[in-house]
């Protein structure tokens, strides 16, 4: 089964400067290498931070665009990946090791499949 496993942080408290980021590097290299090894990872990627966001609704056949994320909340979506396991538990377990969870939180969501 295909998981999405959301990160979510809040941006205050997620790491800032440059040296904060390259600390998490070797956790970073250390998830993507064994993920990729493993071979359950299908994508990751990273998100601007929240501000730079739009969202789109769609009312009364109304497009209503809004500056920023869906929802006022502590926390943001900072990234994602995209992991095939054979179960919640294996996703659970490779949630863990994503260096996000040190300071936010994953959310892990499955992925639906048609038919």
């Amino acid at each position: 089964m295909k998981y999405l496993l959301l990160m979510y942080a809040n941006e205050s408290e997620a790491p800032q400067t440059q040296e904060e980021l390259q600390a998490l590097q070797p956790a970073w290299v250390a998830y993507m290498q064994e993920a990729q090894a493993a071979g359950v990872l299908l994508s990751n990627g990273g998100v601007a931070p929240g501000a730079t966001a739009t969202t789109v609704r769609v009312r009364t056949g109304k497009p209503l665009i809004t500056d920023g994320p869906f929802a006022e909340t502590h926390e943001q979506l900072g990234g994602y990946s995209v992991i095939e396991c054979k179960d919640l538990d294996e996703a659970i377990r490779w949630a863990e090791k994503i260096p996000t969870v040190k300071y936010g939180s994953i959310q892990i969501c499955p992925l639906w499949a048609p038919g």
